[in-house]
Parts: C-alpha cells; structure tokens; sequence
C-alpha cells in the first residue's frame, strides 16, 4: 500500500493500522470543516477512491456510511454522494483547560422564564446542545431545495414579485392542502389555508382573534411547552394536566376555558399520544362550543407506531389547525399554516394584512415545488430513519449511564423526556465541594440544578420544570435530532455523572468519584 490520491493528497500510509476507515472519515471531515471540500461538492465515487487509494472498496464505503449518520454528506443516487453542510464543531478541550464560570448557567436556570430566556439559552456556549426542537439543519436538503428556486424562478410571472395575497400564494395554499389530505387525512381545500410565518405568529394571530371575540384565556397542557405560553401571552393559560392517555378532558371542563391548545399527535413534552376515549371527550367538549387549537407538533416524525389522524380531519369546525416545516426543513425559513373554521377567517386575514402582509412569495413558490414534486417526502424518509439512529443511541446512553430514569416519548418526535420518581438534588449549579452538605432539594430545584450543573459541563439540555405550571416529577427533555450518536453518548455519560453527584435518582456519590 503505497499510494497517494490527488483527492485531499490522502496518504493511506499515515493512517494507523486496522483504523482505516475511521481515518478517512476524519480526513474528510477535516476538509469539510476547514473549507476544502464545500458545501454540495461531490466526494469520488467508493469504486474510484478505493483504486486510487488502493484500498479495499469496503473501506471506503464504511467511511462515507460514517460520514452520512454524523450528516456530512449524503448519498444522491446517481448524483453520487454530497457535501451537506459544514457542521458546528467546537474544539474540544484540553483535559486540564479551567472550566468556565458557572454564575451564568445558575442565573439562566434559577430566574425567572422570562420572553428571553430561549435566547440566553441558544447564546450560552456549550460543547453538546440536546436543546429539544432543533432539528438536524446539516441534512437540509440544499440540493433539492436549489432546483425547487430554480424552477419557481422560471415560472413566476413578473405580477408575481408584488403585493400577494396575504393568506399566501395560491400555489403553496394547494400544494399545502394537498400535503395535509395525504399525510393528516385533512380534507381541506386551498382557500382554508393561511400561510404563516411558523407556529409562533399562527398563535399571535389566533390571541389577537379570538380576545376580540370575548376569549378570556385559552387552556393548555401541563407539563407543555413555555414557549407557547409565551406566546398566548397576555391571555392567562390555565394548567391542564396530562397523563398517559393524554389530556385530561374532565379538568379542562373545570377550567371553564371557552378554547385549549393541544399537541395531540405527540405530546410535547411528554410524547404520549391523545388516546381514543379522551379523544371522543374532547370532540364532544368542542360539539358543546370550546374551540380546540391544535398544534401538530412533530406529528411526521414518527418511528414506531402508525400515523395518529389529525382532530382538523374529524371536527373542522371546531379546530383551529397549525403546522410547519420548522422541524421538517429549518426554522428559518419561517413557512407554516393555520386552518381554522370559517367564522374566524375574515378576522384573521384582517390581522395578517395588519402584521406584515403576508411571506415572501419566493420561498413559497420553492417549498410548493418540494411538496408537489415528492422531494419533501423523500426528504422525510431520509431523516425518519438518520433520527431513529440518534433516538436509538440516546434511549441506549439512557440506559447504560441513567439507569434509575423513566424516558418518555420515545416512539416518535425529535426529543425524549426524563423523569426521576423521588428525586433529589443535593448540590449547586457550581458543583464546588462547598455545597456537598446542601439540604436536598425537590422537583423544579432538582431539574433546574442538574440543568444548571450539565450547562456547566458542556451539555445544554431543558429542565422540565420550565415546561410544567404546577408541581410535577422533575426532568430534563432532550433533544437528539441535531447530535450525532457519538456525541449523545458522551453527553448521557456526563448526564449521569452529575444525576448521581446531585443526588438524583435516589443515589449519590462523594466528588471525587462523581467527576473521576
């Protein structure tokens, strides 16, 4: 074995022996990272590099298999395999680098959530981010999305580059409703579809609505997401709780809410799934004049159990519907939809037209080209089975390093939630040995330590006491989406690590033994 490619002048002779493949994966990711190999560039093909490298095709192939679970690049059938993206990779630190303060981490976690509080989040470096949401942006399909632009390009007509409907383009509201009939059993029609700038500006949109139509508050699940009480502010949201069949319908009846926001298809943050008897409940509740809003978070990603129907497709008329492709595609391109029964449309295009007029008509025309020509779903396809691997890999850290935790949610979505019986919490965000005598501390003081502790270490994960109104179990919701299995390994150890240094889970160890 003596030669030397002109591809990256990879030398086979510098790598170690038996660690073939792992060598040519990291030359490779090092020539993403550092920009020699951009971003769509095609690698060789295996049969031609394993030649030139003179090296078994095998070799190579293990390679780019690596390559594409940590989404570097991706296969494109005859379009060979594609660089995707230059992925965030923080240089790890010397074993005996200081490690940063911890003031910050602790005041993040132990304030109040205020309306900036993901923001500080998303701004606090970490070495691991298993922040729940946040899809896995290195295998947006840059490719696909190009020659949708192109074709939308070639198409529009110059009439197309002004002032639009603000519902939306008539060609994404078709190939919306469309998309929904097949994948949601929606039976809609294009003009009962709004285009939205995501999730976030439906639900302003529905506030502004529906507190001018007497709506004092709107009930929501709990534990459930913080940001969407955030924002349904300055309507109160009365705290529902959720069990294992779901939302319990009997207190919602108690809250006397005239309207509900739900995730029914997987409940965030829990996962579980609206079961059938609490399903007919709640369609009977809105028959008698509530209005259910129905957020259909993560209901495409699914890994384990069949599709759930959509509450839209059984009582039109009392739902209000909202989905995006934040999870499916990227959260910035700022396209989702909003469904709702037809007393409330005039208003709602009144206060779209109000706010900004309507999306960018560009991107509208490119993701109805994705939609129509198939390229979505193939994309969905693509990334099921790459978060299923990651899934996989964290339900197995789970188990090997947080023995003592219930993980929840597993079947589908992009994020698990744990949860500890009893749990305690004994030391600080600082984790100095001053605070090994602290008092234990229960439910959102035990999450929002560990939270605190993890940030500290490199790992920035939500505490589920931000997401819970009452007092619930602490936890922590983890995302997986966007982490390669390596990494959420590394991350489950260190998690484990400090469950047990605070005392979580029923154990403890002393300082020394906790951070080796």
């Amino acid at each position: 074995m003596s030669a030397t490619s002109d591809f990256l002048q990879l030398d086979p002779r510098t790598a170690p022996k038996g660690g073939l493949a792992n060598w040519l994966a990291r030359e490779i990711r090092s020539a993403i990272a550092d920009g020699r190999l951009a971003t769509g560039s095609r690698l060789p093909a295996t049969r031609t590099l394993a030649e030139e490298l003179r090296l078994s095709r095998g070799v190579v192939t293990e390679a780019y298999r690596r390559l594409g679970e940590d989404g570097h690049v991706a296969g494109r059938g005859r379009g060979g395999t594609v660089v995707l993206a230059v992925p965030h990779r923080p240089a790890p630190a010397p074993a005996a680098t200081p490690e940063p303060p911890a003031a910050p981490a602790g005041r993040l976690f132990t304030a109040p959530t205020g309306l900036g509080v993901f923001e500080a989040l998303r701004a606090a470096p970490a070495r691991i981010d298993l922040t729940p949401g946040r899809p896995d942006l290195a295998a947006f399909p840059r490719t696909a999305w190009l020659r949708a632009e192109r074709a939308a390009l070639a198409e529009l007509t110059p009439s197309a580059f002004g002032y639009g409907d603000p519902r939306g383009t008539p060609a994404l509201r078709a190939a919306v409703a469309r998309w929904l009939s097949r994948n949601r059993g929606i039976n809609a029609d294009p003009d009962d579809v709004m285009i939205v700038n995501g999730t976030a500006q439906a639900l302003r949109l529905l506030v502004d609505v529906l507190h001018a139509e007497g709506v004092d508050r709107v009930a929501v699940e709990d534990p459930g997401s913080l940001g969407v009480r955030q924002h349904l502010h300055p309507l109160p949201t009365p705290p529902v709780p959720v069990d294992a069949q779901g939302v319990r319908v009997d207190a919602l009846r108690a809250t006397g809410a005239a309207a509900v926001l739900l995730t029914p298809a997987h409940q965030f943050p829990t996962g579980v799934v609206l079961g059938g008897e609490r399903r007919r409940a709640l369609l009977g509740w809105a028959r008698e004049g509530g209005l259910i809003i129905e957020d259909d978070y993560d209901a495409e990603h699914r890994y384990d159990r069949p599709a759930v129907p959509a509450l839209r497709a059984q009582l039109p008329d009392h739902v209000c519907y909202t989905g995006s492709i934040s999870k499916l595609l990227a959260p910035a391109l700022r396209i989702g939809w909003l469904l709702a029964p037809a007393r409330y449309r005039p208003a709602l295009v009144d206060a779209r037209r109000l706010a900004d007029l309507g999306n960018a008509a560009l991107p509208q025309a490119a993701l109805a080209h994705l939609m129509e020509s198939g390229a979505l779903e193939r994309h969905l396809r693509l990334i099921r089975g790459h978060h299923r691997r990651r899934r996989d890999a964290m339900i197995e850290g789970i188990r090997t390093h947080l023995p003592g935790a219930t993980a929840h949610g597993a079947a589908a979505g992009l994020h698990l939630t744990l949860t500890w019986p009893d749990a305690t919490a004994t030391g600080a965000a600082t984790e100095t040995d001053e605070h090994a005598d602290t008092p234990p501390a229960t439910g959102a003081e035990a999450d929002t330590a560990l939270a605190a502790a993890a940030l500290h270490r490199g790992v920035k994960v939500h505490p589920l006491s931000w997401h819970a109104q009452r007092p619930h179990a602490p936890g922590l919701v983890l995302g997986y989406a966007a982490v390669p299995p390596a990494q959420i390994t590394e991350a489950m150890a260190e998690l484990g690590r400090l469950a047990r240094r605070l005392g979580i889970g029923g154990s403890r160890e002393s300082p020394g033994a906790a951070m080796g």
